[in-house]
């Protein structure tokens, strides 16, 4: 089963966008707390003067731990935890409207075999007595992640996770909530205005605004230059990405005051997954930078967690602040919670 396609749809002009590419000649990203307050707002275009941007000030350092007596969970695969149940099922609503855009790796394909096909030690999903033997077909890899601004309540931001999903790519993101005060600013900075997404290609130089052309970036220089279908649709796709929040109206938008870490967290997970979705809502409220190592089924990274942990399940948090590697996402929203906020 194929999940990217090409529709040739002109684009409303309500929608078209303007390319705003830009070469980033000397560009130093640093992750450091700040006690700075910006004005956030999504249309406001500030300059910031090198006064201005130099005024925060950096927190004393500070050591990270786990929380006391803490132990990792055993997984528990496809179980979720009873008070957790309302939120899974809005989180799982992104599924139908937006027709599980995000859950396959390009070129995806499954087939059943018996379990004698599947060497011992290779990660696969069991059916009854059978296996599924899953294949895909990614591009180039980008040797550095790809770093994305953005959050989780907006539907321009789903766009291209979903997109980054379906390339299979690690991108390294920083959130940015609103009131948050280290990476909003720090978007106004780079391009002079506030509007999100924003992505930063750290392997080519390249910088732009506007989801449909941070997508087609990227499925011309790391997939094989074909749009997903349910990407391609314009207006239909903003819109229906903006129902898909519906069932988490409002998580993963506003700034809980936290505690930034020295390292950003590394999470397997995929943006098609609700499991992972309220561990995504989390990070970003916290303003908590993250690595995803994306992992949608197809994905060969799911052999390389299953060969890691013993396991393959998502999402996966491994916490290089305190050295704490964990399973399921309920406990994992306490853990961070417990960890980093104020």
């Amino acid at each position: 089963m194929a999940v990217a396609g090409i529709l040739n749809i002109p684009k409303l002009p309500l929608f078209s966008s303007l390319p705003l590419r830009k070469r980033l000649r000397s560009l130093s990203i640093s992750i450091k707390a700040s006690n700075s307050q910006t004005s956030t707002k999504e249309e406001e275009n500030p300059s910031f003067s090198s006064s201005s941007s130099s005024s925060s000030t950096t927190r004393t350092a500070t050591t990270f731990a786990p929380p006391p007596n803490f132990k990792p969970p055993e997984p528990k695969p496809f179980a979720i935890r009873p008070d957790k149940t309302w939120d899974v099922v809005g989180a799982s609503l992104a599924l139908f409207f937006r027709l599980g855009t995000g859950v396959f790796v390009s070129g995806y394909s499954a087939s059943l075999v018996s379990e004698k096909e599947i060497p011992p030690g290779q990660y696969s999903l069991e059916l009854g007595g059978s296996k599924v033997k899953e294949t895909s077909k990614i591009g180039r890899r980008p040797e550095k992640p790809i770093e994305i601004y953005e959050f989780e309540g907006c539907p321009f931001c789903r766009k291209v996770r979903e997109i980054v999903a379906v390339l299979d790519i690690d991108v390294l993101f920083y959130p940015c909530p609103k009131n948050g005060p280290n990476f909003r600013p720090k978007v106004a900075q780079m391009g002079g205005k506030q509007q999100f997404p924003y992505m930063v290609d750290p392997n080519t130089g390249v910088a732009m605004y506007e989801s449909d052309d941070i997508i087609k970036y990227l499925v011309e220089k790391y997939g094989d230059g074909s749009v997903p279908f349910m990407l391609s649709l314009g207006l239909l796709t903003t819109l229906t990405a903006g129902f898909a929040m519906i069932g988490r109206m409002g998580r993963g938008n506003s700034y809980t005051p936290s505690k930034l870490p020295p390292k950003p967290l590394e999470i397997w997970s995929y943006e098609g997954s609700p499991f992972c979705k309220i561990i995504r809502e989390v990070l970003v409220e916290l303003e908590l930078p993250h690595i995803q190592r994306s992992c949608a089924r197809g994905s060969p990274k799911r052999q390389i967690l299953y060969e890691k942990a013993g396991h393959f399940q998502v999402p996966y948090l491994e916490d290089p602040n305190t050295g704490v590697q964990m399973f399921e996402s309920a406990e994992i929203v306490e853990y961070l919670r417990a960890t980093y906020a104020q």
